[in-house]
């Protein structure tokens, strides 16, 4: 199995070290790197290019999103996992729209980080257990409307 690299973003060091930890349980994962902010991300990725970039959203200098937005335009290649405690939808629908390929809550990463990567590694969206539920019914909801506006056009 060819080695997945990956670097962690997240202003906590403990977090970090949490994430780094499980991931290094994991035959075939590496953690190349890690950045206490946004704009240190961008600054390792201008010299290491890994498969994955787990990244939370509320970090200081750039914004997690921000940071999203610019890897995925820049390094489209690379995979990118939001690890995050916002629950609420529209972080995570931004964080997608931005080019996330995968949104993780803080309180499932014990059980759902490396599900999570594996998901994402094999091309797959991901969105953690605790929002999948209400992200699907508000797209159904979404969808149900966008329908009936267009039947009165």
């Amino acid at each position: 199995m060819e080695l997945y690299c990956i670097v962690i973003a997240d202003d906590h060091s403990l977090i970090r070290q949490g994430i780094k930890a499980m991931i290094g349980q994991e035959p075939g994962l590496q953690v190349i790197a890690e950045a206490a902010d946004g704009r240190e991300l961008l600054n390792i990725l201008e010299e290491v290019r890994p498969d994955m970039v787990i990244v939370d959203i509320s970090m200081p200098q750039i914004s997690g999103i921000e940071a999203v937005g610019t890897i995925h335009r820049l390094y489209p290649a690379v995979r990118i996992l939001v690890l995050t405690m916002h629950s609420n939808t529209q972080y995570c629908y931004h964080a997608v729209s931005a080019g996330a390929h995968g949104y993780l809550l803080k309180d499932d990463s014990d059980t759902e980080l490396l599900p999570a990567i594996q998901q994402i590694r094999d091309g797959e969206l991901y969105v953690s257990p605790q929002l999948a539920a209400e992200v699907t019914r508000e797209m159904a909801s979404a969808s149900r409307i966008k329908r009936r506006h267009l039947l009165f056009i």
